[in-house]
């Protein structure tokens, strides 16, 4: 959809991103905490660069259970990480702070939040980019989607929608429109 260009603009902009994709992956990289947890519940599953995601993939996308184990092994780890961040913004009086989360509307996050901003993409250009990946296959890209609230649905529950694909200097405008001019008292930190 573009999620991880919105954010690193975003970034840009001097606003405090969260990225809960960069903590899954430090959380399950060489050394990383889940390690141990993941190795107990998909033995052979870590090696020295930590967890081998396209093995990890294979099975969790095939596998509602399996998924199911992960997320319960990833979730309050990644919840930690997420209460740690905001902490330090409130101590720090950041003012406002993005949280780049997937799922948020499938897990009710948006009620912990003061705004819901979705960033979309056509869906053709949606399935380029993913299919794009190292690893991607269609079946995953299947598997991946099913645990997915449908875009329009998405749009609708959100304070604020971009659109990307439209070139980076139409996404950058509409990300500073919606921040600094539409959301400009809603997203305080403390």
């Amino acid at each position: 959809m573009g999620k991880s260009t919105a954010a690193r603009m975003i970034k840009c902009m001097g606003i405090a991103v969260f990225d809960a994709d960069a903590t899954t992956h430090r959380l399950m990289g060489p050394k990383g905490t889940a390690l141990p947890h993941i190795e107990e519940r998909f033995p052979g599953i870590v090696g020295s660069q930590g967890v081998d995601r396209k093995r990890l993939g294979d099975i969790v996308f095939k596998d509602k259970a399996a998924l199911n184990d992960l997320e319960t092994i990833l979730h309050p780890m990644i919840g930690q990480e997420k209460e740690s961040f905001l902490r330090c913004h409130a101590l720090r009086r950041s003012g406002r702070v993005i949280l780049d989360v997937p799922l948020l509307f499938e897990t009710d996050g948006q009620n912990r939040c003061d705004a819901a901003l979705v960033v979309t993409a056509p869906k053709f250009l949606q399935r380029q980019r993913v299919l794009a990946r190292v690893g991607m296959t269609d079946e995953k890209l299947a598997g991946i989607l099913s645990h997915q609230m449908p875009d329009q649905y998405k749009r609708r529950l959100a304070t604020a929608v971009v659109t990307s694909g439209l070139g980076m200097a139409v996404t950058w405008r509409k990300l500073r429109q919606v921040l600094v001019n539409d959301l400009r008292v809603i997203g305080k930190v403390g």
